[in-house]
C-alpha cells in the first residue's frame, strides 16, 4: 500500500492539485515546493490531455498552455523526480484512461511506482471497468483512487468497499470549477461511506473559499482544491508560485 494515509494522520488534509507543465515545468516545481511549505498534505499532479472531459474550462485552458508549452507524460515523470528529491507528502496524478493506455498501462504504473507516486486518479474510467488498471496497480503498489459522486446513489457502498488510498467525494454535478455554493447533501453521501470503510474521504469540485474549506472539513477527511489554484497559475505565470502558497496556506489555517 501507498503512504497516502499519512495526509490524514494528522487532522484534517489540505489537497491542492496543479496542472504539470502549466506554464512550464519549473513552474510546476516552485509552485508545488510553496503548496507544501505551506501545510499541502498531499499534492494532486495533473497530466495534461488533448480532450479532458471531466473539466470545466479553466482547467481545460491549463492543459491546452501545458501541452502548447511542450508537456509530456515523460517530462511529468522527470517533474516528479526532481520533487522527490526532497518533497515526501503523497503525491497522486490525476489523469485520463487514454494517456495510460497509450503510455502503456503496465510500463505507466510501474514508473508511478519507481518516481514516488502514491496514487491514480482516472475520472473518466468507470468503476466497472477498473479492473483494466488495478492488476497493475496492486502490482507496483500505487493506489487507484475510486470517485463517488452524488448520482452513485446505491453504488456508493459498492464502490467504498472496495476503495483505496482515499475516497474522492464529487460536491456537485457537472465540470470541475469554482462555485459560489454547494448545495449537495455530502453529509449524507459521506454517512454512506463511513457504513462501508474506514479509508478516508476527501471533497473536491467547486471548493474555493477558506469559508467553504472550513465547512467541507467539519464533515469530511480532507478537501481538494483545483480550479482556485489553476486560476493563479494563469493569473501570475511564472510568478504563481509565490500567490499559490499564501492561498494555500489561507485554506488550511481555515479548516478545523
Amino acid at each position: 500500500m501507498s503512504n497516502i494515509k499519512n495526509a490524514f494522520a494528522n487532522g484534517k488534509a489540505f489537497i491542492p492539485f496543479i496542472t504539470c507543465g502549466d506554464p512550464d515545468a519549473d513552474t510546476t516545481i516552485r509552485a508545488v515546493h510553496e503548496a507544501v511549505r505551506n501545510g499541502a498534505d498531499l499534492v494532486e499532479l495533473g497530466i495534461p490531455f488533448s480532450d479532458p472531459t471531466a473539466e470545466g474550462p479553466v482547467i481545460q485552458d491549463a492543459n491546452y498552455r501545458a501541452l502548447k508549452g511542450g508537456i509530456t507524460t515523460d517530462k511529468v515523470f522527470d517533474i516528479v523526480r526532481e520533487l522527490r528529491r526532497d518533497i515526501d507528502v503523497p503525491m497522486v496524478f490525476m489523469t485520463y484512461a487514454n494517456v495510460v493506455f497509450s503510455y502503456g498501462a503496465e510500463r505507466f504504473i510501474s514508473t508511478c511506482n519507481d518516481i514516488g507516486i502514491d496514487g491514480l486518479i482516472l475520472p473518466d474510467l468507470p468503476f466497472e471497468e477498473k479492473d483494466e488498471f488495478l492488476p497493475y496497480c496492486r502490482k507496483y503498489g500505487v493506489d487507484l483512487v475510486s470517485m463517488i459522486a452524488p448520482t452513485s446513489e446505491d453504488r456508493i457502498a459498492m464502490i467504498a468497499r472496495e476503495a483505496e488510498g482515499f475516497l474522492y467525494v464529487v460536491s456537485s454535478l457537472g465540470v470541475t470549477g469554482t462555485r459560489s455554493e454547494i448545495t449537495t447533501d455530502l453529509a449524507s453521501i459521506i454517512k454512506a461511506v463511513r457504513r462501508n470503510t474506514d479509508i478516508p474521504c476527501a471533497i473536491g469540485f467547486g471548493i474555493s473559499t477558506p469559508e467553504q474549506a472550513r465547512k467541507m472539513s467539519e464533515i469530511a477527511d480532507g478537501v481538494i482544491v483545483g480550479s482556485a489554484i489553476v486560476k493563479l497559475l494563469a493569473k501570475y505565470g511564472t510568478k504563481s508560485p509565490a500567490h499559490i502558497g499564501s492561498y494555500v496556506k489561507s485554506m488550511k489555517d481555515a479548516m478545523l
